[in-house]
């Protein structure tokens, strides 16, 4: 049978879309719709610096087409980006302007976007006196043209482009000028004076639009249009690089470069007159293949940062961490039994707190704990150093090839490194995407191996993101399992070349074949007239190999319900995945746990790790993924995964053209909505230790 795939890059804009889906929610409050349209816009950016560009060196052959892309068929996927995207943007233009300004306005928040716009004296007077004292010092306009040395647009910065031509001069041609605006010294939103209740705010470069006559004194300017540039952010380090200091100068120098990367896209305001689209086109070199129109203000990410009352931003009933009634030691309780913490329903403090434990107790002898992304002046840093400084054994296993912080974990790094931590670095051709920290213990008086504890999760080391991601976590001393990390982190050490982990799932060891074997399991249940189930969350499906086996168990009579949030690969509604259902999930958290429940005849099955179905992290990638053994945790991670299958509140259909579909024909008015109800379950059942 032919099965069937949708593009990779197609059914992310489709997640992406129901991102932006939720700046049209009219039950939330305007400062969360904001900051969706911020993280749709900031989700985009971030799209064409890595994917599209690489499309786009394809068809444009700045790289060969030496993989599975041809030439033609790259020119083609950029083609149906671009058209898919100015379909969202027209939508995004919609949602901003005839949905959250209105809104705005209701709530006495007063968007100012022209000059005619600002009409009382006291506001012409401030938009004046802020431009001439705040921002006209940093502006420096460079002329463009063919015949002139174009400047050179960095990557992300906003530009004005103005057009003008001499005064009292007939039938000049006209000129044009680039202006960097200068958000490093002026702020993205301006406040004008409050009048009443009512607060009033401008664009910078609308301030900047109103006063262009004094920067222009003698001309006349005819328009001024906001453009910006992206460049190829996408950054490959070199794997015959062996060493540490090898392997940090490259990623010194390839960021560097990433600031001056070739175009992949160029965004401007598209009221632009053609004409003067055309000029910039010519004097940047710019293909129209590159070519992005988009909205009057550029760079809506910045939103987020949009200075509102707290009260427009507050959710009714909104979930707050809950501290675990009697969790007084992490050590004791976990020895005991298992813990399961579900952030940021929980507050990660437990964690802090376990790190703290582990940094005093003198029956600690070793900590281990890898280091993908972690917050800036991290805490699980500082506490892993005051440990180091306490005389533990302290080892930290830094990506340095984490896309994006690639500078932030080398820094961290040599601060780890000074402290007296030994840092193990990227591995040659894999990243180490597992999320995972070991204890090890002994007593100080007969040196003998006491209980240790490991912790594996579904999200990063970083108390920040833990306010904003749904992850789960668990904590476990059961000995098989801390023998299983140990083994890793060994192997990540280079002591052990072919691992054997009992327990324990590691992607390029033995997770393929594990997971083979368990929808077999379910095949061969189906095949017997038995009940077969599988609930499969994750935030990315894309591996071939794994859809084809999904498919083939579909067929077999398997009931596979997959909570994909982004990218899914896997058609549903076909034949041969008549049995398949997908659930997209976008709510106020972003789900980022990777949970995993297989039927088993009556006797479930359930995991938690790092990986998601794509090829580069089942093949490329070190994951780690544990088997939730006890009964009471297995069964709190069921009923989270059936609360999410039961939304119809914020939960959509993946239907068979990669569409959101809303599982109720008026969602507003629905009242399961799985995040909040997890939260109330989880308050009810207080997880009491």
């Amino acid at each position: 049978m032919d099965y069937q795939y949708f593009k990779r890059d197609i059914s992310w804009l489709s997640f992406n879309y129901r991102v932006l889906l939720e700046a049209d929610d009219d039950t939330l409050p305007v400062g969360e719709r904001l900051n969706f349209i911020s993280i749709y816009s900031s989700n985009l950016e971030e799209f064409y610096k890595v994917r599209v560009a690489d499309h786009k060196a394809v068809a444009t052959g700045k790289i060969p087409a030496d993989g599975p892309e041809s030439v033609q068929e790259a020119m083609e996927l950029v083609e149906e980006i671009n058209r898919e995207v100015n379909r969202q943007l027209e939508e995004r233009v919609r949602i901003f302007e005839q949905k959250l300004l209105p809104a705005l306005r209701h709530a006495h928040v007063m968007f100012f976007q022209s000059r005619r716009e600002v009409q009382a004296p006291e506001h012409q007077t401030f938009v004046r006196t802020y431009f001439r004292e705040e921002v006209l010092p940093y502006l420096a306009p460079v002329p463009v043209g063919r015949d002139k040395v174009v400047s050179f647009l960095r990557n992300d910065r906003l530009y004005l482009s103005v057009r003008v031509k001499p005064k009292q001069e007939a039938n000049t041609t006209y000129e044009y000028f680039v202006m960097k605006l200068p958000y490093s010294k002026a702020p993205r939103f301006v406040e004008l004076p409050h009048r009443g209740n009512t607060y009033y705010i401008m664009y910078l470069e609308d301030i900047i639009k109103a006063n262009l006559d004094v920067i222009f004194p003698g001309y006349e300017v005819e328009s001024a249009y906001c453009i910006k540039i992206s460049r190829d952010a996408d950054i490959v380090i070199d794997e015959e690089a062996t060493n540490a200091p090898q392997l940090i100068e490259q990623v010194r120098t390839k960021v560097k470069r990433r600031k001056t990367g070739v175009i992949c896209r160029f965004v401007y305001d598209r009221s632009m007159p053609a004409d003067y689209l055309s000029f910039l086109m010519d004097a940047y070199h710019i293909d129209k293949r590159e070519l992005v129109p988009g909205d009057k203000h550029l760079n809506l990410e910045d939103l987020r940062r949009l200075p509102l009352p707290d009260a427009l931003h507050q959710l009714p009933g909104k979930p707050q961490p809950m501290v675990l009634d009697k969790l007084e030691a992490i050590f004791p309780r976990v020895e005991q039994k298992d813990l399961l913490l579900c952030y940021p329903y929980h507050s990660f403090g437990h964690f802090l707190h376990f790190l703290h434990e582990a940094a005093t107790d003198p029956t600690v002898s070793k900590i281990m704990l890898t280091q993908y992304r972690v917050a800036d002046n991290s805490a699980v840093i500082n506490t892993l150093i005051s440990a180091a400084r306490n005389g533990k054994k302290v080892t930290v296993f830094v990506e340095l090839k984490a896309r994006f912080d690639e500078e932030h974990n080398l820094s961290t790094a040599q601060l780890m490194e000074a402290s007296g931590i030994r840092i193990l670095y990227s591995l040659p051709g894999l990243k180490v995407h597992a999320k995972v920290a070991l204890v090890l213990r002994r007593d100080p008086s007969t040196k003998h191996k006491l209980p240790g504890i490991a912790y594996i999760s579904t999200g990063n080391f970083n108390e920040k993101t833990a306010t904003l991601y749904a992850d789960c976590a668990l904590f476990t001393a059961n000995r098989v399992l801390v023998n299983d990390l140990h083994t890793l982190f060994r192997t990540l050490k280079g002591k052990i070349e072919a691992p054997v982990f009992h327990r324990l799932l590691v992607a390029r060891f033995n997770l393929i074949a594990e997971l083979s074997r368990l929808l077999r399991e379910e095949m061969a249940l189906a095949r017997q007239g038995k009940a077969a189930k599988v609930i499969l969350k994750m935030n990315a499906l894309q591996d071939p190999a794994m859809i084809d086996l999904l498919y083939e168990a579909s067929q077999a009579g398997v009931q596979i319900d997959l909570i994909v949030r982004g990218i899914c690969c896997l058609v549903p509604g076909k034949e041969f995945s008549r049995n398949i259902r997908v659930t997209r999930l976008v709510d106020t958290f972003l789900e980022h746990a990777r949970v995993w429940y297989f039927g088993g005849g009556g006797k479930p099955k359930v995991f938690l790790g790092s990986p998601d179905w794509m090829k580069r992290n089942l093949y490329r990638r070190i994951e780690a993924v544990v088997p939730v053994l006890h009964p009471g945790l297995k069964q709190e991670l069921t009923d989270m995964l059936h609360l999410q299958l039961a939304d119809r509140r914020k939960a959509v259909w993946l239907d068979s053209e990669g569409h959101n579909v809303w599982k109720s024909p008026c969602p507003a008015r629905e009242k399961a909505r799985a995040q909040y109800d997890f939260y109330e379950y989880l308050r009810r059942k207080n997880t009491v230790l």
